[in-house]
């Protein structure tokens, strides 16, 4: 249960060209970029994106990379934070056509290959879900797949980024188990679970310590320390769980 130091070459900025802007949710969207040299990724790392005002102001934020590793162009899913000056730029503004600054991509510890063994336990927390979007893509782009689960946490079921994408994966490949569970309400005709992610829920959807899951829990910090916490308490080994987190004041 660490977070591992970024590792890798030198970091530069490149201009991306944004390529087309998808709305995922209310104040989420997908955008895909082109960007020049990209010398490629592993599903679950992240960017930093810089933009910069008239006025030589510069602001930037990490956002994950929702795209698999096979995909040539990436794509980000940006969700707009309440004050979030450069979420709400993204979410907002952005057109395709326009050009964006990044550089990555950063972190060699909280990612995923199709060659690692074991089952794949996910679980997120809102938007913590974009990089285990990237991490479900790239195992459906593998010839033979691990058995895989994901467990997620949302307010309303409006919320839900990529739910469309999840049912089709789903009910595609019989290996994969995808469920939901609503914090903040119950509509109607929902059959998921509802309530914060907790040992109980834990117990009953993910996999147990004894098969030997590899673990990766993202999203909001508060969420991130109580589902580790949770799997621990539940017999899992903290070294076996990877987190990737981020605070109430960054934008990813």
């Amino acid at each position: 249960m660490t977070e591992g130091a970024d590792s890798g070459p030198r970091l530069v900025w490149r201009e991306a060209e944004v390529l087309a802007v998808v709305a995922e949710t209310a104040s989420a969207r997908s955008i895909t970029l082109r960007v020049p040299d990209w010398p490629g990724h592993a599903a679950g790392q992240h960017v930093d994106v810089r933009l910069t005002a008239d006025d030589g102001y510069q602001a930037q934020r990490s956002y994950s990379i929702a795209s698999p590793p096979e995909q040539a162009d990436i794509v980000l899913t940006v969700e707009r934070v309440e004050d979030g000056e450069v979420s709400s730029y993204l979410t907002e503004e952005t057109r395709p056509g326009d050009r964006l600054e990044l550089r990555g991509p950063i972190g060699g510890y909280f990612t995923w290959t199709g060659t690692l063994p074991g089952p794949l336990q996910l679980v997120g927390g809102g938007s913590g879900i974009v990089p285990l979007m990237a991490m479900l893509r790239h195992r459906a782009n593998e010839r033979t797949r691990p058995a895989a689960r994901l467990l997620s946490s949302w307010r309303t079921r409006d919320a839900i980024i990529y739910r469309d994408e999840l049912e089709r994966l789903a009910s595609d490949d019989p290996q994969l188990a995808v469920v939901h569970t609503l914090t903040r309400e119950s509509p109607p005709g929902w059959s998921g679970p509802r309530g914060r992610i907790d040992a109980d829920m834990l117990r009953a959807f993910a996999y147990a310590p004894e098969q030997q899951p590899r673990l990766y829990v993202c999203g909001p910090t508060p969420f991130v320390e109580a589902v580790a916490d949770a799997l621990v308490q539940l017999g899992h080994a903290p070294e076996c769980i990877k987190t990737e987190r981020f605070g109430p004041t960054g934008d990813r």
